[in-house]
């Protein structure tokens, strides 16, 4: 996704979906560290990951290593682009919240792309544009099924802290 080309972070678009978007593509083009549980619907073991977004690199940590994973920022960006032009998506403003502190506005997200459907709230910093937390359903007629993800960005909480909230 890109970044917010607008006269504030969040002013306010015609596109409802754009500052979410715009969020969403933040995470990879910013320095970032987050935080996700994944949780098969209908039973199975969650997963917990961390992605950290750095030079334009992408590390995760999963299983307890990390790892340098070959897509680069703007990879990431244009995947994001291309979901939102030949995908189909609405988006609503919810609501004004605090995450940690921080004033957010609330986003419900509706995508569908290829074989995967998308929901979920995305919490947008008022401040920065950031995503700061995002709890997402998906469900893919693949092999993945369908998952709860919970995912807190840009935090300083460890993820055995995150998993108890």
């Amino acid at each position: 996704m890109c970044v917010v080309m607008s006269a504030g972070p969040l002013a306010r678009a015609a596109d409802p979906c754009q500052p979410a978007f715009n969020a969403l593509m933040k995470v990879a083009t910013t320095p970032s560290h987050s935080y996700t549980i994944s949780t098969p619907v209908g039973g199975g073991n969650s997963t917990e990951a961390e992605t950290i977004f750095a030079n334009g690199q992408k590390y995760i940590r999963a299983r307890g290593k990390w790892r340098h994973i070959p897509v680069t920022s703007q990879d990431v960006v244009d995947q994001e682009k291309e979901k939102e032009q030949q995908g189909k998506s609405a988006c609503q403003l919810l609501q004004s919240e605090s995450v940690n502190g921080e004033a957010t506005e609330v986003y419900s997200v509706h995508r569908e792309h290829g074989e995967v459907k998308e929901d979920g709230k995305l919490w947008v910093s008022k401040n920065t544009g950031l995503l700061l937390r995002a709890e997402e359903d998906f469900e893919s007629s693949g092999s993945r099924g369908r998952e709860h993800r919970s995912t807190a960005s840009n935090t300083v909480m460890s993820s055995r802290r995150f998993k108890e909230s």
